[in-house]
């Protein structure tokens, strides 16, 4: 197959923790598109946990620390490339964070790497470029590029650009054209042929873990990106981070529940579509791994999507004969006999 040919451009890959759970869809369909753009990713060996969003407010140094491993990790593990790649825009700001603030910070880079000496590592500030998977897609691949790839045009699928609010900021190297609205995503999907939704709350945040700090609060930030995405008539909610995806998909139905809201929006990874686009099966681009199912909105340009769980589940029931209560006497209704029928 493709995939395993040589391919032309090779970045190192930190995948993060999600992508064996929760990010399972973003992971089937980053590995079945990318090939298909002849890229390549090398995952580093022996990467760890990059912290996520709590650690750094725990201990500051040890945070860094933690991260900076991954960075010493990849520094070693260089190979004609000094860009590292990471879809998980919570992975990818603490990886450019710490990097940055150790380029800036002599002390703290002699603090960082006094605590890798413990494990005979260090890392040398600036020596690795960490980058965001969309931002790969747009500057490396670029966006005539990722349109000559389409074979079945998207069209008719509107589709609201939710970029988060980790991606475009800080930008510590200046990545992105304008960081409260960026439109990198915007772009990539109207290249796909997708009819693109103006998304006013495209940079806001998803509540991160607030759903179990302050459910009040993180369940209204949920609600606030369903209920504009289904203000502009929007069939589904792209993303570019498996956090958001988990947080927006999995609470929805507990936001719903608080707000006696009945919103049902589907939350989708940016390379699920690319996938669609490239006439790639849903199956094997992740559909059916979500728990808002994308079945109505593909169904709006005459593409058939894998059940979810619960739809497979409720199939199933369904299908089952219906057995009788415990204590229920009531004998079924006799069939006339053919007689009777002629005396009627």
């Amino acid at each position: 197959e493709r995939g395993d040919a040589l391919m032309a451009t090779e970045y190192m890959y930190y995948p993060g923790c999600s992508m064996d759970g929760t990010g399972k869809a973003y992971h089937d369909s980053i590995e079945a598109v990318l090939p298909e753009l002849d890229i390549g990713l090398a995952e580093l060996d022996d990467w760890n946990c990059c912290g996520a969003t709590e650690y750094l407010g725990v201990s500051p140094l040890r945070s860094q620390a933690l991260v900076g491993r991954n960075l010493a990790i990849a520094e070693q593990q260089k190979n004609g490339t000094d860009t590292l790649v990471a879809p998980c825009s919570a992975c990818y700001v603490n990886l450019a964070r710490t990097d940055a603030y150790v380029r800036e910070s002599d002390e703290l880079a002699a603090n960082v790497n006094d605590a890798l000496g413990a494990d005979g590592m260090s890392y040398t500030p600036g020596s690795v470029r960490v980058r965001h998977l969309l931002e790969i897609m747009i500057d490396d691949v670029g966006l005539e590029e990722i349109h000559q790839h389409v074979t079945r045009p998207l069209t008719g699928l509107k589709l609201a650009p939710y970029m988060g609010c980790l991606v475009s900021r800080p930008d510590y190297d200046d990545r992105w054209q304008h960081r409260e609205h960026p439109r990198a995503l915007d772009q990539l999907l109207l290249h796909l042929g997708a009819d693109v939704v103006e998304y006013s709350r495209r940079t806001d945040c998803c509540g991160g873990h607030m759903t179990q700090i302050s459910p009040e609060t993180g369940l209204e930030l949920i609600r606030r990106l369903i209920v504009e995405a289904e203000r502009v008539g929007a069939h589904a909610l792209v993303t570019v981070c498996p956090m958001c995806q988990m947080n927006v998909d999995f609470y929805q139905r507990e936001m719903n529940r608080h707000f006696r809201e009945d919103q049902h929006m589907p939350i989708l990874f940016f390379t699920q579509l690319m996938g669609l686009a490239y006439g790639m099966p849903a199956k094997r681009l992740g559909f059916g791994r979500e728990i808002i199912s994308a079945r109505p909105a593909l169904a709006n340009i005459g593409i058939e999507a894998p059940m979810t769980e619960e739809e497979e589940a409720e199939k199933a029931a369904a299908a089952k004969p219906k057995r009788r209560k415990r204590g229920d006497v009531t004998l079924p209704t006799p069939e006339p006999r053919a007689d009777e029928e002629e005396l009627r």
